[in-house]
This record gives structure tokens, sequence and C-alpha cells, in this order.
């Protein structure tokens, strides 16, 4: 008899124990799957590792936070409680983002170049300020998510001075692009 109470004192925390275990290991293979997917969609279509990267980590943050949730849930927290919670950090999180606006709009403005491509590695643009200002211009060698890195035409072809332009600015104002080694080096 004194086994059989034992048995059933033991029974609760096992199982829940159990249900904890599981939904850490189905969360951990979702995750896998996931960033498979989005990683064979990568190969499959032509999108840059500087997109990839992001959304993955997005993806697995959104995966294990849901574990977390359910973890919680199962130790006995309130719904209610991690409602709230999430909801305060969400409000919290907003704000914190409107205050960033600009870092915000370079990272849009990133995704804009990188899936509309308005120009690619190795292209030559000019970003035009007025009909009587000469603009920034130089051949483009790196895209990241707050720049756009050109070098400028130095002198006798020699490279020239990298300029961090930022990313919005592409958006803001009209700019020229050309491809292969046909830049003007002066402003007519």
């Amino acid at each position: 008899m004194d086994d059989v109470n034992l048995l059933v004192a033991w029974s609760e925390p096992l199982l829940r124990g159990g249900q904890i275990i599981l939904v850490l290991l189905l969360a951990w293979l979702v995750q896998r799957v996931v960033t498979r997917a989005v990683s064979r969609l990568g190969e499959r279509y032509p999108m840059p590792p500087e997109l990839l990267l992001p959304l993955r980590g997005g993806l697995r943050w959104l995966i294990m936070g849901s574990a977390v949730m359910l973890v919680l849930e199962r130790l006995g927290v309130s719904a209610d409680v991690l409602w709230a919670a999430l909801t305060g950090f969400a409000a919290v999180a907003a704000v914190a983002f409107f205050a960033i606006w600009s870092v915000l709009s370079n990272l849009f403005c990133a995704l804009m170049i990188f899936t509309m491509g308005p120009f690619r590695l190795g292209d030559r643009v000019e970003v035009i300020e007025s009909a009587d200002k000469p603009g920034v211009k130089g051949r483009v060698v790196a895209i990241n998510l707050l720049y756009t890195t050109l070098e400028e035409s130095g002198e006798d072809g020699a490279p020239g001075a990298l300029l961090q332009v930022p990313n919005n600015l592409f958006f803001q104002k009209a700019i020229r692009r050309w491809r292969g080694p046909n830049f003007p080096t002066t402003t007519p």
C-alpha cells in the first residue's frame, strides 16, 4: 500500500516533467525543420544571405519563445499573467521601435534593395542631390542592413575612398546607375 501512495505522489511531477521535455523536444525539432526549409528556399531562389540570416533567427526566436510560454503554462503560470507580460513587452517594444525609426527605415530599405534590385554589387551609382550640385557616386562594393558602401574612383583608376550611404537615401533621392566600366569620373 505504501508503494502505491509513493507512485501516486510522484506520478504528477513525472508526467509534468515528461510533458515539458516533450514540448522542448518538439520545439527544437520544428526549429530545425523550419531552418532547413528556409535554407533550401534560399538555395532554390537567389536570396541574399543578409536576408536569410535574420529570417532564420527571427523564426528560431518565435518557435523557442512559444515553447517557453508552453513550459511556463505547464509549470502553473497563469495564462493571464503570461498575456499581460507579453502585451506589456509588446507595448514597450513598439515605443522603442518608434524611437529608432531611422534605423528601421534603413533596415526596410535594405530589404527593398535586396528584393527589388535597383542596383547590384559592382554597379556604379550616383545619388543625385539636385541639378546644379554633384551627388555622391561610386562603385557598389557592399550592401548591408544599414548602409551601402560605395568606392569612389581615384586618380588613374586607383581605388578611392569608401563612402557609406544610408540605404534610405536611395529611396529619397534620384539615382543614376551604370553597368560595366563606363563610369564618368567628373560631372559635366
